[in-house]
């Protein structure tokens, strides 16, 4: 019987914990176990999507296949591995193996997710009748509170704080339909402060532009280290009784197994924080570039050609002569971008 097999039956219940191979640079991408309310999840979230997708393409507009690519990849693909690969077998007998599926429900699968813009796709696709009351209630009052960068990052951490360090994580190892509400709560939380910053709906107030994203994302990476730090450092074991009683033979001790989930932690958090910011930073660059192409196209509506005055001379002279241009819109503008044209004109 290979080692993935084995697996297999000891997920299913024909063999207790205890039997679990030692994990294996070969074995353990193999090994693979079946979670029906996670494949249900995926299952409504692509299903929608590509509703959503198939319908722009009948009314003839695009939908850019990268984002389809990282919600369908990145996205889902993310949430299967995390709740059905060899960390979900393992999860219950070792600590590292749940701290890094915790970590990809937190913050990998959320970026993902918001990297194919499924509010945008949701509003486009909608009919209108409800397409309207889906946008009254994005822009609402409690979802503006909730999706603000830095209630958001709160909630993220407190909610990584509160599994770890009550009696919540150890429960839900316990109680399968927990444990399936644990991965649904990381996976909101997580969706909560990235939705907002990546989509191309405007949920966040009017101040909050690209280098404010930027510097919320580059802080929001900080924040998203403490919780590893402090399972790293911290001197009592997570769950200790549970792991205590059903760690195998072959197991590392249980706080080098923490300190081992901690650094898992702190180095995912790092390692998406890069491509995150970077995200912000070409949204960034792209609506500069849009914003100078508008300015410019107004500018060249502006600069049109006066009619000739009539004087002296012969027709063949009136025609030969420049046309004077009128004057540029910004000498007569009172806004603050002509004024600002205006300071920096020679």
């Amino acid at each position: 019987m290979s080692a993935a097999q084995h697996v297999v039956e000891v997920a299913a219940g024909q063999f207790g914990a205890a039997e679990l191979p030692p994990p294996t640079w070969g074995d353990f991408p193999a090994q693979w176990q079946l979670d029906l309310p996670a494949l249900a999840l995926v299952a409504v979230l692509g299903g929608l999507y590509g509703w959503g997708v198939l319908r722009l393409r009948r009314r003839g507009e695009p939908w850019p296949v990268a984002r389809t690519a990282a919600f369908a990849v990145l996205g889902l693909g993310t949430i299967v591995v995390a709740t059905m690969s060899a960390l979900a077998v393992y999860d219950t007998v070792l600590f590292w193996p749940a701290a890094v599926q915790n970590v990809l429900l937190d913050l990998v699968a959320p970026l993902g997710l918001a990297l194919g813009d499924p509010l945008s796709l949701a509003l486009r696709a909608l009919p209108e009748r409800t397409a309207g009351p889906v946008r009254r209630a994005m822009t609402g009052r409690a979802a503006r509170i909730l999706a603000f960068p830095l209630v958001s990052s709160v909630l993220v951490l407190a909610s990584e704080l509160c599994v770890y360090f009550t009696p919540y994580f150890e429960t839900a190892l316990r109680d399968g339909a927990l444990h399936q509400l644990m991965y649904l709560q990381l996976l909101l939380a997580g969706s909560l402060f990235v939705l907002p910053l990546l989509t191309k709906e405007e949920l966040l107030p009017s101040w909050c532009g690209h280098p404010v994203r930027a510097a919320l994302v580059f802080l929001d990476g900080l924040i998203d280290a403490v919780p590893g730090i402090v399972v790293m450092t911290s001197g009592s074991v997570i769950a200790g009784s549970w792991y205590t009683r059903h760690a195998p033979e072959w197991a590392p001790d249980l706080h080098a197994d923490q300190q081992l989930g901690g650094g898992a932690m702190v180095t995912l958090a790092e390692l998406v924080g890069v491509p995150f910011l970077m995200v912000v930073f070409v949204q960034w660059v792209r609506a500069e570039r849009a914003g100078t192409a508008a300015l410019d196209r107004r500018l060249d509506a502006e600069l049109v050609p006066a009619p000739a005055a009539p004087g002296p001379g012969t027709a063949a002279d009136l025609e030969s002569e420049e046309p004077e241009l009128v004057r540029p819109w910004w000498e007569s503008d009172g806004g603050v971008i002509g004024e600002r044209m205006r300071r920096q004109r020679p």
